[in-house]
């Protein structure tokens, strides 16, 4: 035999580290073929969630147009000025009347709070039960 002469025996192990090499090489593979594919649903996975929530979101009826303000309530000085211009004793719902405000019965029972407040200090007088004038000089 010579130095460059491989026995047979000799072949069959570099053959075995060979095939053990490969073998490792392999599994390595497919440890990252399988860490991937996990990467790889969970990607198709967010896309769907996303896909599902741009339908949803199509499917949402068109937002509603903000809210019309809220009426302002009358001032003191307001419902004074419709006082100074009627002749007759008013009720809570005619001075909302007079002030173009929304008729409806939570702005006819802040106006007559107000009222009542303003009886109270003496600045008007309830004639009869919700009704309202000025006092008389």
């Amino acid at each position: 035999m010579t130095g460059g002469e491989l026995t047979f025996g000799a072949v069959l192990v570099r053959l075995e580290e060979r095939e053990r090499e490969i073998t490792a090489q392999a599994d390595a593979t497919r440890e990252q073929i399988a860490q991937l594919t996990a990467r790889l649903d969970e990607l198709c996975r967010a896309a769907e969630e996303v896909r599902i929530t741009r339908k949803t979101l199509l499917e949402l009826p068109d937002p509603q147009p903000p809210a019309a303000p809220v009426p302002q309530l009358p001032d003191y000085q307001q419902i004074m000025a419709v006082f100074a211009t009627a002749g007759t004793p008013l009720r809570a719902r005619q001075v909302c009347e007079a002030m173009d405000m929304e008729i409806a019965p939570n702005n006819i029972n802040n106006t007559r709070l107000k009222l009542k407040r303003l009886t109270e200090r003496g600045i008007l007088v309830e004639t009869e039960q919700g009704l309202f004038t000025q006092p008389r000089p």
